[in-house]
């Protein structure tokens, strides 16, 4: 029998006893994150904050570039107020709630909220240490190696202290030299000495010039992946190109604060492009205990859009596959939900329970902040006490290596 919310039964009561995990929050990056641990000769070159031509604060690397990122990124203000529109993106880290930016304001939400752990998200260089704005613009020289080099190293470590902090509650997820596969391995292994439960990367790397990531270049890093059972996360806005989505899609008439809903819903779907190639790219054969995660990107659409895949493929593609797209998915693939409901639970069970997970988005634009669980009481209740147990949390434990 499927769990109803009653007065006598709460969406918090429906949650207690689960060790919930949260897979998918951001870090609002303190100013003094990068110029506190750079060796002197990079000090004013790493990202920080200064004020750009208005006078207002923003994030720079190398000296002046900008990084694409002038606020805190959080919609929640250290008054407990939420942002209205797009208030928050004047909203410095003095202004917006210490758990944005410190370990142990954060730590005391989730008790509060009852989630034991979250998994931990950049925002200045990227969500998967792309770049963005004129660092990355091809009107200028392209930015030193070395320089990205350093600063990708420095925000790791930063983010293995916060981990170990932490007591392994909040996990960040390692930033790599995509550039570099070289590279990108040694700083996969020295993150994951370190305690890190996973990887971040570019989506579209042969957009920079680069082979996609079906290509040869790119099998050690998916070998070391497999091989350690680490799991590869492609979170929304994770290249320029799906970045340009948001850009891109609302009409020229929109208000800011239209564009930002409508902008926000294309960026979920853009990672449908990223599932589409994994599956149809033969990957998945080559590396079939590699796990792949699509974060921030919702639920509903994953069941279309495998299906609308399977059926392309059986009528159009040459390749031979050793499984159907559904059964990729469900053998290596993961998907994330916050703000869907009950509606959304059928998409879910569809996809299968098993590869469903739980995120807050903590503290951006469309984060369940401050109270998550009865935002979605509806989708709670729809669900089996066993489906919810692993939505909420086994799934993640399992995935990222969770103790519980």
């Amino acid at each position: 029998m499927l769990d109803t919310v009653t007065p006598g039964r709460s969406a918090t009561e429906l949650v207690k006893g689960i060790k919930v995990i949260d897979v998918d929050t951001h870090l609002s990056e303190p100013h003094d994150l990068w110029t506190s641990r750079a060796p002197a000769m990079w000090k004013d070159r790493v990202p920080q904050v200064r004020p750009g031509p208005d006078g207002k604060p923003r994030w720079v690397i190398d000296g002046n570039r900008f990084l694409g990122v002038s606020s805190a990124c959080s919609v929640v203000h250290a008054d407990g107020r939420q942002a209205e529109g797009v208030d928050f993106t004047t909203w410095q880290v003095s202004e917006v709630h210490p758990a944005c930016s410190q370990v142990k304001p954060r730590l005391a939400l989730m008790d509060e909220l009852g989630i034991h752990a979250q998994v931990l998200y950049a925002n200045v260089l990227g969500f998967a240490g792309q770049g963005r704005g004129e660092a990355n613009s091809k009107a200028l020289a392209p930015l030193d190696d070395e320089l990205r080099l350093v600063s990708t190293q420095i925000f790791n470590d930063a983010m293995g202290e916060m981990q170990a902090e932490s007591g392994d509650r909040l996990l960040p997820m390692a930033m790599l030299p995509w550039w570099d596969i070289k590279l990108a391995v040694a700083e996969a292994e020295r993150c994951f000495a370190m305690g890190m439960r996973g990887i971040n990367i570019n989506s579209d790397p042969h957009l920079n010039g680069m082979q996609d990531l079906s290509g040869e270049y790119w099998y050690p890093l998916w070998e070391l992946c497999q091989d350690r059972d680490i799991p590869v996360n492609f979170h929304i806005g994770a290249s320029d190109a799906s970045m340009s989505w948001y850009g891109d899609t609302p009409w020229p008439s929109q208000a800011p604060d239209h564009k930002l809903s409508i902008g926000g819903t294309m960026m979920f779907i853009s990672n449908a492009r990223v599932v589409c190639n994994i599956i149809a790219s033969g990957l998945l054969d080559r590396f079939p205990r590699l796990k792949f995660v699509s974060v921030e990107s919702g639920i509903g659409w994953l069941p279309f859009i495998l299906e609308a895949l399977q059926y392309q493929m059986d009528t159009s593609s040459s390749r031979k596959y050793e499984l159907t797209a559904k059964e990729y998915f469900r053998r290596q693939m993961y998907g994330c939900f916050w703000f869907e409901n009950d509606d959304s639970v059928a998409s879910m069970r569809k996809l299968g329970i098993d590869n469903v997970l739980f995120e807050t988005d903590f503290p951006h634009p469309t984060c369940l902040h401050p109270d998550p669980f009865t935002k979605i009481g509806d989708g709670l209740a729809a669900m089996t006490e066993v489906e919810r147990r692993k939505v909420l949390s086994t799934n993640a434990a399992a995935l990222y290596n969770i103790a519980i």
